[in-house]
């Protein structure tokens, strides 16, 4: 697979394709269907898959609260496991928000990536001030020479499968719903990092993560599965997101508790799927009272996960 953080000079093996064009943060189902539209548009050639980088709502809206649901590596990872041969992130800065739509298809998809053929959704906006849809771009694609694919709304559960809905999902701290749009459980990774250290001392040894620019869930404790290294199985635990009151306010911190697990895990990328929440963070007075309630979260998650498979 090919990563391309450009559109100019495009590798030749990243040229003549046809290419799913969207934001694909999530990879839900619709973005899945987007992306099997592209696959199979034009027998023989390969597929492409075209994003931007950053986000265009980042650069529009820099000051909103973390949003993005995958950091790019992992994105990038779920395109492959579809069959993605090449991968352009596409630079979104001032000059790319500056194009119109005719200049972004001619130059960007056309000259710049050598496109046979692209698919997007049906809301699809692009150009200076979101000028084209997917109609103009079918228009245009006509006009200079590669093929569109429009893909009509998919919905899951009767809601549209968009990232909006899962966003919505997992702030409301719903880990299931957001499953249900995605297709699979909601995964956040990272590199562990050195905490307070209190966890050990009590017999809860937990994996910290920083979500940075990730979306921030609702604040609580969550039965959760996690990975360690993308690799091996996924192991079962119960995890906190949010600020610990009982010990002290600090950044939005993501604290896992893998159960039955020895090993030093700092510096080690790993993953963890968000499956139920369980409850809201507590402040305690006597950290005995804290100890008894994170038993009774073990118990609970265990009863959770042992009633329900990872997606």
């Amino acid at each position: 697979m090919t990563i391309t953080a450009h559109y100019r000079n495009v590798p030749a093996n990243a040229r003549n394709l046809s290419v799913a064009l969207g934001n694909f943060d999530g990879v839900h189902a619709g973005h899945r269907a987007v992306i099997e539209a592209a696959r199979t548009a034009v027998p023989g050639v390969g597929l492409g898959v075209a994003t931007f980088e950053p986000p265009p709502r980042a650069y529009f809206r820099p000051d909103d609260p973390p949003f993005r649901l995958y950091r790019p590596m992992q994105r990038n990872m779920k395109l492959a496991a579809l069959g993605a041969e090449a991968i352009y992130e596409l630079p979104f800065n001032a000059d790319m928000a500056a194009m119109t739509d005719e200049s972004f298809a001619r130059e960007v998809l056309f000259s710049g990536l050598g496109v046979r053929h692209v698919s997007v959704g049906f809301d699809f906006r692009f150009g200076r001030g979101r000028m084209g849809d997917a109609n103009r771009l079918a228009s245009l694609g006509r006009a200079i020479g590669f093929g569109v694919t429009i893909v009509e709304k998919i919905e899951s559960l009767g809601t549209k499968a968009s990232s909006t809905a899962i966003r919505e999902a997992l702030i409301a701290g719903e880990p299931e719903r957001a499953r249900d749009i995605l297709g699979h459980d909601w995964v956040i990774d990272g590199v562990v990092e050195h905490g307070e250290k209190r966890g050990r001392t009590i017999g809860f040894p937990t994996a910290n993560l920083h979500l940075g620019e990730l979306l921030h869930p609702r604040h609580g404790v969550y039965a959760v599965r996690v990975r360690i290294d993308s690799q091996g199985e996924w192991l079962d635990g119960v995890a906190n997101f949010g600020r610990t009151p009982t010990t002290g306010l600090r950044d939005p911190l993501l604290e896992a508790f893998i159960f039955d697990f020895e090993g030093d895990l700092y510096g080690r990328h790993i993953e963890v799927a968000l499956a139920h929440y369980l409850r809201p963070e507590l402040a305690f007075d006597q950290i005995d009272d804290m100890i008894v309630q994170m038993n009774n979260d073990v118990a609970d998650a265990k009863t959770r996960l042992a009633q329900s498979a990872l997606a």
